[in-house]
């Protein structure tokens, strides 16, 4: 049996978590915005977060750098979202969650995140501060050292943080491309797909013409791919190649 705490502007959100968590034998608290989560975890720290991103005062990824900064992410956060991009979920990870959870959730889904953050929770907690005193102590001789220990404790290989962390700047290697199983199937595409525009682009130059003839799209259609995938990058990569 856990503690955990709902952070979610969604009445309805917030009664299917409770009810499910409940059933499992948890302890559930509710927030409907920042300023309730904030009051709960002053209150004492829960077992578990489940954070969503976007919410009407201050959004979850403000408030989980808020935690960050003050010392009191000690616990796993879990994000929630139907809308946040795969960089939103990057952002978050570097901060301190511990994974991301997109609506709508499946019970099997989140029944097993819940399940995994609870079992990492003292690891990840450990290694989000080890991140935390290195940046705060500044360019010390072992700061370097202590921060890539506590991405490992935070992000152990494999997890979906770990995925994430491995993707950027998505300019790999041929063939060398990785990217988490974890991750939802439009997400994931999203990230092949922009690692394999970016790949082009700096491979031809930033040639768009040469670009489009080697991926067999018209440049029309590929002016709107590279749009809708963000990679506005392209004047950059001219003065690279």
């Amino acid at each position: 049996m856990a503690n955990i705490l709902v952070v979610d502007d969604e009445m309805g959100i917030r009664e299917l978590l409770s009810e499910i968590l409940g059933d499992e034998g948890h302890v559930v608290s509710t927030a409907e915005d920042a300023n309730q989560a904030r009051e709960v975890r002053l209150a004492g720290a829960p077992d578990l977060v489940l954070l969503d991103i976007w919410m009407p005062d201050t959004d979850g990824v403000t408030l989980l750098k808020e935690w960050q900064r003050d010392g009191l992410l000690t616990m796993p956060v879990i994000m929630m979202s139907g809308h946040a991009t795969i960089d939103t979920a990057v952002e978050a990870t570097r901060i301190g969650a511990m994974n991301f959870l997109e609506k709508p959730i499946s019970l099997q889904k989140l029944l097993k995140t819940v399940q995994q953050g609870l079992m990492r929770g003292p690891e990840h907690a450990r290694g989000t501060m080890l991140a935390a005193n290195g940046r705060t102590n500044g360019f010390r001789e072992n700061s370097t050292e202590a921060a890539l220990q506590a991405q490992s404790a935070a992000y152990p290989v494999g997890s979906f943080a770990s995925g994430l962390m491995n993707q950027a700047p998505y300019l790999p290697a041929d063939n060398d491309f990785r990217v988490s199983f974890d991750l939802p199937l439009r997400e994931a595409r999203d990230a092949f797909e922009r690692a394999y525009f970016e790949h082009h682009l700096l491979r031809e130059g930033g040639s768009m013409t040469r670009v489009a003839e080697r991926t067999g799209l018209e440049r029309t259609h590929l002016y709107r791919k590279l749009k809708q995938l963000g990679v506005e990058a392209i004047k950059s990569l001219k003065k690279i190649g």
